[in-house]
């Protein structure tokens, strides 16, 4: 319109004119003031755009957060952790705003209720998690999630299985991460641990919270509301969405769900207006200590699930153990005992490894049978000169 207006005043000037304000300031619905300033010559400055550190990532940004489950608090952290040029969460939301990127997905909210220092803990699975790494690889597990009532302190633990040896596992490791034990774990009909026909606690985990010296609790009947501390953790979980598609393994994939437990623990919660990493401080204050030694190995001491990857190998502690080649992509089971492990395909023994701090520990058998599929072409003598040599290779890889 304003283009329009200079027009006519333009025509106005030509024919000498006097232009009446009045009458082009009703005509085109503006004031009086702006067809004078206009008609003595004012011309509007082109504003500059300002391009901004996000520009780059837009379509990464557009894809990542439109993934199901994904949030916007989840999807900036992935991107921070990435570019920490990329500024504020304010400035995030701002750039999702203007170009119409924000997820529709909704957020449940449940009622809260508070608990004194040391009272209450809260644990769930969040279960059937589905990840695929950079490779293609499928990782389909569960994450173990506990919060404290008081400190709203979070521990986020990879769990292939959910078996109640899992979740005495888990508790374990939970218990060891906050430095003790709450008076009170509150939980819902979890199937490992809860009698489907009495809805009553196994006898098992009786004598786990007697061992550890807590009294198990159940919420109530559809009211999820009981565990609320818990389920908000739970949305945590969908901070991991962004990162589909961006590891390279399960090492890889539970340093990052770490991580995770380390940023929530790190951020003002937004009820107590504290960090928990601050409150757990007090809290800890309050927290039982754990059982004796022989206590804790009792419990712990037990086959654990595993999957094969497609180096034919498994993953304990961190480090890499072979078995022979067919067993890829199958799952089997693995038990610890005078530091070395003892690897199963259900009851039947097939691989015993002396547990180092070599990151990869090929068998000399199952690498050889690697290598003869991969070079069939090779004689015996060679795949053997092969295997020994690349295995002194391999040895000299420390953790």
């Amino acid at each position: 319109m304003i283009e329009v207006i200079k027009a006519e005043l333009n025509i106005l000037r030509c024919l000498n004119m006097k232009p009446n304000y009045s009458d082009l300031a009703r005509r085109y619905g503006v004031s009086r003031q702006t067809i004078s300033k206009y008609d003595k010559g004012f011309e509007r400055k082109e504003t500059r755009k300002r391009k901004s550190k996000l520009d780059k990532y837009r379509e990464e940004i557009e894809e990542k957060i439109n993934l199901a489950g994904a949030t916007i608090t989840g999807v900036y952290k992935y991107f921070y952790s990435k570019d920490k040029t990329i500024g504020t969460r304010s400035n995030f939301d701002y750039y999702i705003r203007k170009h119409k990127l924000k997820s529709k997905n909704k957020s449940v909210v449940h009622p809260r209720y508070e608990t004194n220092p040391g009272e209450q803990l809260q644990f769930d699975f969040k279960e059937d998690i589905t990840m695929i790494s950079k490779n293609g690889e499928i990782f389909k597990f569960n994450i173990f999630t506990t919060t404290l009532g008081y400190s709203r302190m979070h521990k986020f633990t990879y769990s292939k299985s959910k078996t109640k040896e899992d979740v005495f596992r888990c508790l374990i490791e939970t218990f060891k991460y906050y430095g003790g034990i709450p008076k009170r774990l509150l939980t819902d009909n979890m199937s490992s641990i809860v009698n489907v026909k009495t809805k009553k606690f196994t006898e098992e985990f009786r004598q786990f919270s007697k061992d550890f010296n807590f009294t198990p609790e159940k919420c109530n009947v559809r009211s999820p509301q009981t565990k609320g501390k818990v389920e908000s953790a739970n949305r945590f979980i969908s901070r991991l969405v962004p990162y589909n598609y961006e590891f390279e393994n399960e090492e890889e994939l539970i340093e990052i769900i770490n991580r995770l437990s380390n940023e929530v623990n790190n951020e003002i919660n937004q009820t107590t207006g504290v960090k928990p990493i601050m409150l757990i401080k007090k809290e800890k204050e309050y927290l039982s200590p754990l059982p004796n030694k022989e206590i804790i190995e009792s419990y712990l001491n037990y086959m654990k699930p595993t999957t094969v990857h497609n180096d034919s190998m498994i993953y304990y502690k961190g480090k890499r153990y072979s078995v022979p080649h067919k067993f890829i992509n199958k799952t089997l089971k693995v038990r610890e005992l005078d530091n070395k492990l003892y690897i199963y395909n259900n009851t039947d023994l097939i691989r015993i490894h002396p547990l180092t701090q070599k990151i990869i520990n090929y068998h000399e058998d199952d690498y050889k049978k690697i290598m003869a599929e991969k070079l069939p072409f090779k004689s015996e003598d060679d795949i053997e000169a092969f295997t020994i040599r690349n295995l002194e290779i391999l040895d000299n890889l420390k953790g």
